[in-house]
């Protein structure tokens, strides 16, 4: 990082099963943070059609209601290269600004939990899948690849992200130090107190600005036919927050609610943070220990 940057994190609720209107959303909501100044827009894990949650996959077990379900979700997912990631690509283009989006991909009958960075000139710069699906949404999702598991270079500094629990990954995230990481993305579902003693943790282990952009999800906006089960009317509660590389708080967490964060961050305090502890660098010790990452990518099947 070069200058100071600012950015933001969209915790806002996704019209449930809805393509066509939750990217409507995004434009809306990328269109709003550009205007305050973000350069940096991040959605949460899987906003794009919705996340899966527990209170509904659980009837893609036995088929019966699952299947239509699932079906319904594959339907509305976003196929790359397709129109639907164009569109994203052209929201990005529109607001210049760089635009981070967890989208459910379809890839043939295979759907993938993926986080896609776009440039302000609109092109995909980044296309990681979440390595390792979590308890349920095994469910729903293949397993990722090692194909954008390292940070890029961009007119913001060094970019790169891991998905929800894929952080708690030791070698998932020593990958990302390797490549430098500088604004580390970090959207997710996980909606608890233990995800914020992660992500502060992982701040402070990756001198970086971490940036974690929450679900956010009413039972009430889910369509009628979509059963759920028994629970609140918050399926997804936010405590989406912006850290800085010493794990401090510079905007949020927010509870509960919809709503755009802000930070500013400023690259003083990347080397203030690493003077004493650089994780691929002076703390590092490549003699002793070593990481071997296998960037290859699943082949994904080609329409006939």
């Amino acid at each position: 990082m070069d200058a100071p940057v600012k950015v933001a994190c969209a915790q806002v609720e996704p019209v449930a099963f809805d393509r066509a209107a939750t990217l409507d959303k995004v434009a809306t909501v990328a269109a709003e943070a550009a205007a305050d100044g973000a350069r940096l827009v991040l959605f949460p894990e899987t906003f794009v059609p919705v996340y899966p949650s527990s209170r509904w996959v659980r009837e893609l077990v036995g088929g019966g209601n699952g299947k239509p379900i699932f079906a319904r979700l594959a339907r509305e997912s976003v196929e790359i290269p397709g129109p639907h990631s164009d569109r994203l690509g052209t929201i990005a283009r529109e607001q210049r600004i760089r635009l981070a989006v967890g989208v459910n991909e379809r890839a043939g009958g295979t759907l993938y939990n993926s986080l896609l960075v776009y440039s302000p000139d609109g092109e995909l710069d980044l296309h990681h899948r979440k390595l390792m699906p979590t308890n349920h949404e095994r469910l729903v999702w293949g397993m990722g690849d090692g194909t954008g598991l390292a940070a890029i270079q961009t007119e913001l500094g060094r970019v790169g992200g891991l998905i929800c629990w894929e952080n708690l990954m030791p070698l998932a995230r020593a990958a990302l130090y390797e490549s430098g990481v500088e604004v580390y993305l970090a959207p997710t579902a996980d909606d608890t107190e233990q995800w914020h003693d992660s992500i502060r943790h992982i701040a402070r282990e990756s001198r970086a600005f971490v940036l974690s952009c929450c679900v956010f999800q009413r039972a009430s906006s889910y369509p009628d036919d979509v059963p759920l089960g028994d629970g609140g009317e918050l399926i997804g509660r936010g405590g989406s927050a912006i850290l800085g590389p010493d794990g401090a708080y510079l905007a949020g967490p927010l509870w509960d609610e919809e709503g755009i964060i802000y930070a500013e961050l400023d690259p003083k305090r990347l080397y203030e943070e690493r003077q004493r502890f650089d994780a691929a660098g002076h703390y590092s010790r490549p003699d002793v220990l070593r990481l071997s990452v296998q960037p290859i990518s699943r082949a994904t099947p080609k329409p006939e």
